[in-house]
């Protein structure tokens, strides 16, 4: 979706159309509706999650008028979802004959959609020999944009260098989203913020702003800036999953549950918006209420979600912290069937194994998943911060000085665990040790891990120093 279709789906022209439109399909009194107007009303519909009242919508349009244009995108754009590139060449032979230029941009769309990138780029070059020098950028710009929307940034960045000192905020805005897609956060941070500077009330600039701050792990300043989007909206969805998001990151689990609530209430057929208020009453203890919400995930979750795994995963926690280990293996169970990391699954197996006193099965579970991941040593990890958090500090401790040996210098995980357990062990040399090493090493896993034994907010590279203050280890 173009940044210039979302800039129109917030305008007040857009609003009053679709306005009409709603309140005649609610009063069943038909009104007439020119056909591309309705071809937006179906584009926004389906942007948003609702592509029956799209296709209505667009149904309409092309009762109107059979040859319009943007119904006829919509079509063909349809027929490119379902990967039926037959059927959108066909209708690209119909758009031909009424606006050459649309035809073209739908032609190069198709080859970038079959995955044809390079035969597409040489398409749209070919085809710039006959744009008109006056036409030349927004042909550059309209072309970056088919690139960007299949998430082909590179191929984007180039055709956007094409552009001669354009200036406009769609074009910053889609370099933004460029830089974004090239993981250049900081680069497209810049230049949300001069957006900003010029449109300040503008919800679609700070969540995008929010984003890229999400991704560099500022989640003090993607929260500041998704609560701007949330004064100027109070009920955006976008942005209050990205402040919940932000608080789920920093383990605020508490407030993080409300903003997620506040998500559902806006957005209530979504089920990753209970899957995570599930997420969070299990990082609270409130096993019963995460139950209770995580099963209305389930029911919310088409049968090809893609965070199936998931809520399957958090049910299995859910339950097995209740005493009821069965329903939980039951849980896990089900995802045997689907597409995710069934070494994964075979290790929370074992967990819930371990936790609920049955560790022969456990240590088959742990087997099962070694030799799924072809002994991975992250998997090994994984099993041995079981092991920890089931008590069996002395057996994780042996195991990880293996996996270090094993590892080499270049090893840069579990040291945040070998420190606890060091700890726990009274070994406080090796403690100091292993401590220093996560904080270098690892900064965000000492933080994830660590965290408690220290004052709230404290830098993970100050933690070394911290202890060494506190005590008189040496």
């Amino acid at each position: 979706m173009q940044s210039d279709d979302l800039a129109y789906f917030d305008s007040e022209e857009f609003r009053t159309i679709l306005n009409q439109y709603e309140e005649s399909v609610e009063s069943e009194h038909p009104i007439y509706i020119d056909a591309d107007d309705l071809a937006d009303i179906a584009d926004y519909y389906q942007y948003n999650g609702f592509p029956e009242k799209a296709k209505v919508a667009v149904d309409l349009a092309l009762e109107y008028n059979p040859e319009a244009v943007g119904p006829l995108l919509f079509k063909a754009r349809e027929a490119l979802v379902d990967n039926d590139f037959e059927t959108a060449r066909e209708y690209a032979e119909r758009i031909e004959a009424v606006d050459t230029m649309e035809a073209v941009y739908l032609k190069g769309e198709i080859l970038v959609c079959q995955g044809k990138t390079e035969e597409a780029d040489q398409y749209f070059i070919e085809q710039m020999k006959d744009i008109m020098t006056d036409e030349l950028m927004d042909y550059v710009y309209d072309v970056a944009n088919i690139f960007s929307d299949y998430e082909q940034h590179d191929k984007a960045f180039q055709w956007m260098a094409r552009s001669q000192g354009d200036d406009s905020d769609s074009f910053k805005e889609l370099m933004a989203h460029t830089l974004f897609g090239l993981g250049k956060y900081k680069d497209s941070e810049r230049i949300f913020n001069e957006l900003i500077d010029h449109d300040p009330y503008s919800i679609r600039y700070w969540n995008a702003l929010a984003s890229a701050q999400f991704m560099r792990e500022d989640y003090n300043a993607a929260i500041t800036s998704s609560e701007y989007a949330i004064a100027i909206d109070p009920k955006d969805p976008e942005s209050l999953l990205s402040k919940a998001n932000c608080l789920y990151n920093l383990l605020n689990y508490e407030d993080a549950l409300d903003y997620f609530r506040r998500y559902s209430e806006q957005v209530d057929e979504d089920e990753f918006g209970y899957l995570y208020q599930g997420t969070c009453l299990i990082n609270l203890g409130r096993y019963q209420e995460a139950v209770k919400i995580l099963n209305k995930a389930l029911e919310a979750a088409p049968p090809d979600s893609q965070y199936l795994p998931e809520i399957y995963q958090e049910l299995a926690f859910g339950h097995s912290e209740l005493g009821e280990t069965e329903t939980a293996l039951y849980y896990l169970c089900e995802t045997e069937s689907l597409e995710c990391n069934h070494a994964s699954m075979e290790i929370i197996k074992g967990h819930i194994l371990l936790a609920n006193k049955r560790p022969e099965e456990a240590a088959e579970a742990f087997k099962g998943a070694l030799k799924m991941s072809e002994d991975s040593p992250r998997t090994m990890l994984r099993i041995i911060v079981s092991l920890y958090d089931n008590q069996y500090t002395q057996t994780s401790y042996i195991f990880l000085k293996r996996l270090f040996k094993d590892m080499g210098d270049d090893w840069n995980e579990g040291f945040s665990y070998m420190a606890l357990c060091c700890r726990d062990l009274g070994k406080g040399k090796e403690f100091l040790h292993y401590l220093k090493l996560a904080s270098e090493k690892n900064p965000k896993e000492a933080k994830t891990v660590l965290s408690g034994l220290f004052p709230s907010g404290m830098d993970p590279k100050e933690y070394y120093q911290y202890i060494i203050n506190q005590t008189n280890i040496a």
